[in-house]
């Protein structure tokens, strides 16, 4: 209606030209008042689609292009997909067929001069079916634009006749063209970057712009995807159709600010921007765009790797099209290269299935389908609280996973999946940076803290609070007050819902209230002066565990804050605040043996080979007990068979009393329930009469589970750390590395080829990382050399960081 009554007031659109057609573009634009009152986004674009299809309607008419005629005129770009925006490039094709080269000529004269007498910018081209069909053929950018084509005027049935053609050769055709596609759209992120994380963005071409909706629709037409993939039921932001919409709002907006056809968003354009949408400030609008932008690129993510596993195959390739399903964990499988559940898996049942099919992902780079995560979101039931220690567990793998847990944790996010586990996680959802240093909004700043944190595990007696630190330190934000404030209180609540032990939930609020207390004081006051080392050491309590914490999480948090953030200058500064501060503190207790049970040395005294087993405290966790004659190697032999039997050890307390050696094992299975106990004792003593080959059984299990996965390398290099103890020739050895499968079994392997002696050890494992303190017995052969040789054999058998790659050329002359 509105564009009728603009061309009636301007005499028609096509009496003169195409002038009156800029006036009433115009008039749309500049609305105000009652009359021509200001059009919302979207209602401007579909005026625009009606005021462009009545001229070109009207135009079409005037020189003949009819129903009868063999001409036809078909639109492409934004008016084909009716999304015209204000300065938008007018796309059009005049077809024919059968019709004299010289009258064709004569019409599209007539037709494209008009629009260029009225500097309109037009992308045209005059073809017949086939040229076009060819042109589609050889051009991939040209074949995704007609993909989108629609008929305008003219002879329907030659329209029909292109746009069913390009579809169907896009159909059959898209096997072969899948690999350039994909080529063709990273070279397009790579250009333009990250919509979500970028100060000026290319709505258009960016990564999760507009583009890549029409990457999904081309897909979708191919038949190998929906152009709008579900993303649950709880999706943040109202989902990809929603996210749709913003981006063409901000657009169309950023056009009618600009006068002009612009893709990327200024800065300086967008308060003006915000305001005109109603959605608040610049900083507002930032995180309406990253919200929009990160749905979009993930919903691109699903919908290629979905098209990928669809295209069809032939030849040899068909043949072998046989997926395999891998088990990953407890209802957990591989699948076609995704992370999906198992066919017995009942998610109803299993609220930690969330945390374990993420800390799959995670750990394997392998990416969570979207079935599974829609399914997840429909069926899994909240978490009790305070979480199953298990389900805890499952968390600490997923954060301690590198890079890894970026990607899943963005994945459950987009899915509404996270925000259901962390509700306070909804304040700093996309929130953009108020510092110019950031590079990150603030939910993303966080998780890669938590993967430079994860390279830092070795540093620190708390590898699990370090993690989880790294995942709150800035969980106050978006929130009135001074965020560490707010976010240790935050931090309090969240530790109890995940059942921490409540002197772990006072060093984590304490982590979150003073994780800036480092670098701010080291940078802003005078490091001489013993008041200034004071005041650190009396806001910690004394607490050396608490600020060796604070020390790796600064580094981690500067890290993820950009480039440059993190140098030589301010490691050294803090370094020396940390050193003071341990020499004014009191120093740490060293690890002491757990007290044995008297039934369990009664039950040692009897003699003989025991081994029994219990239910632990957690739903999934067991208690077992090994008691055997204390012969060398049957620590290696015990720890072996629990993890021949997918038995993952979570905590250890090893003994003796006289002649017999009395190892407690809290263990979680892998997958299904433990073995009968009967079992593990039969394969113990088979272990250690020779019968049973540990370590090539253990070598293929574990070559096995890593599958196509990134590797079996750690993320933070071992450490390991020498104390001494009163008694003569006892030492305390810890060693704090990534886990691995059989891990305690060869590092007593590895003691028990040095000749070292373990008196009594206690190991915990903490999400992916251990921390194990062994008391081994040297005797009189204590020494450097015997010392090193120690070293040597434990670290053969931790896990190891990947290999710096070769410098390349570039490197070496830089």
């Amino acid at each position: 209606m509105v564009v009728w009554a603009v061309a009636q007031r301007n005499g028609g659109t096509q009496n003169n030209g195409a002038a009156d057609l800029v006036k009433a573009r115009a008039q749309l634009l500049d609305g105000a008042g009652t009359r021509n009152p200001r059009l919302d986004p979207e209602s401007l674009r579909e005026a625009l689609v009606d005021l462009f299809e009545l001229w070109l309607t009207g135009k079409g008419n005037e020189l003949g292009i009819t129903a009868d005629s063999g001409l036809a005129v078909v639109a492409v770009g934004g008016l084909g997909r009716r999304e015209m925006l204000p300065y938008s490039d007018l796309d059009l094709v005049l077809l024919h067929d059968d019709v004299d080269p010289k009258v064709v000529s004569e019409v599209a004269d007539q037709l494209w001069y008009p629009l260029w007498d009225a500097h309109i910018k037009l992308d045209h081209s005059v073809r017949t079916v086939p040229q076009a069909l060819r042109v589609a053929a050889d051009d991939m950018i040209a074949a995704l634009g007609l993909l989108e084509a629609r008929h305008i005027v003219g002879d329907e049935d030659l329209s029909n006749l292109l746009i069913g053609g390009v579809r169907r050769e896009w159909r059959t055709g898209i096997r072969s063209r899948f690999d350039d596609l994909i080529a063709q759209t990273s070279a397009r992120w790579q250009r333009s970057g990250e919509i979500a994380h970028r100060a000026e963005p290319d709505l258009k071409n960016g990564r999760g712009g507009l583009r890549d909706i029409q990457l999904l629709d081309a897909l979708s037409i191919a038949q190998l995807t929906d152009a709008m993939p579900g993303l649950g039921p709880e999706v943040p932001g109202g989902g990809l159709k929603q996210a749709h919409r913003r981006l063409l709002d901000v657009r169309t907006e950023l056009h009618r600010v600009a006068g002009r056809a612009r893709d990327q968003l200024r800065a300086q354009d967008a308060d003006e921007i915000g305001a005109a949408l109603r959605i608040g400030d610049r900083f507002d609008l930032a995180r309406t765009l990253t919200d929009s932008a990160r749905t979009v690129s993930y919903s691109c993510d699903v919908g290629l790797r979905t098209a990928a596993n669809a295209l069809p195959r032939r030849g040899l390739a068909r043949l072998r099209r046989m997926p395999v399903r891998r088990p990953l964990d407890e209802g957990v499988v591989e699948h076609s290269g995704e992370v999906v559940l198992a066919r017995d898996a009942r998610p109803q049942r299993d609220p930690g299935l969330i945390l374990r099919v993420a800390a799959a992902s995670a750990q394997t780079g392998l990416p969570m389908s979207a079935t599974t995560l829609n399914r997840l979101s429909e069926d899994a039931p909240e978490l009790r609280e305070p979480w199953p220690k298990d389900a805890l567990n499952d968390l600490l793998v997923l954060l301690g996973a590198g890079r890894g847990s970026i990607d899943a944790v963005e994945a459950l996010d987009r899915t509404g999946l996270w925000g259901r586990l962390f509700p306070e996680w909804g304040a700093v959802r996309d929130l953009p940076p108020r510092d110019a240093l950031h590079t990150w909004t603030v939910d993303r700043h966080l998780m890669e803290t938590v993967a430079f944190a994860s390279g830092l595990s070795t540093r620190v007696a708390r590898p699990d609070l370090l993690a989880l630190g790294a995942l709150l330190h800035d969980i106050g934000k978006g929130r009135t007050g001074d965020h560490s404030v707010v976010g240790a209180e935050l931090a309090t609540h969240i530790g109890r819902r995940l059942g921490l032990w409540p002197s772990d939930v006072r060093t984590l609020s304490a982590i979150v209230r003073h994780h800036l207390l480092l670098p701010d004081t080291a940078t802003r006051r005078d490091l001489d002066d013993p008041a200034t080392v004071q005041h650190v050491a009396d806001a910690l309590g004394g607490d050396v565990g608490l600020l060796e914490l604070l020390h790796a999480l600064a580094e981690a948090d500067s890290m993820a804050t950009g480039p440059g953030v993190w140098g030589d200058w301010k490691a050294s500064l803090i370094g020396e605040l940390v050193r003071r501060c341990r020499l004014v503190m009191a120093g740490e207790p060293l690890p002491q043996p757990e007290p044995i049970d008297p039934e369990l040395l009664d039950k040692a005294a009897a003699g003989g080979v025991h081994v029994t087993l219990a239910p632990g405290d957690g739903k999934h966790t067991f208690v077992v007990t090994v008691i055997a004659p204390d012969e060398p190697g049957l620590l290696s032999d015990a720890a072996g068979v629990l993890a021949l039997h997918a038995l993952r050890v979570l905590s250890a307390s090893l003994g003796s009393a006289g002649d017999a050696a009395i190892n407690t094992f809290v263990v979680m299975p892998k997958f299904g329930d433990p073995p009968d106990a009967g079992l593990l004792r039969q394969e113990l003593i088979r272990a250690t009469t020779g019968a049973l080959d540990l370590p090539e059984v253990l070598a293929k299990r574990e070559a096995e589970a890593a599958g196509t996965g990134p590797g079996r390398y750690a993320r933070a290099a071992p450490r390991l750390i020498w104390s001494s103890v009163s008694t003569p020739g006892q030492v305390i050895l810890e060693l704090r590395a990534d886990d691995r499968v059989g891990l305690l079994s060869r590092l007593a392997g590895a003691f028990a080829a040095t000749g070292a002696n373990v008196r009594w050890a206690k190991v915990v494992t903490m999400g992916s990382a251990v921390v194990d303190a062994f008391c081994l017995d040297l005797g009189d052969a204590d020494s450097p050399a015997l010392r090193d040789r120690i070293e040597k054999a434990v670290l053969d058998v931790v896990p190891r960081p990947a290999p710096a790659p070769p410098p390349t050329e570039t490197d070496e002359t830089a």
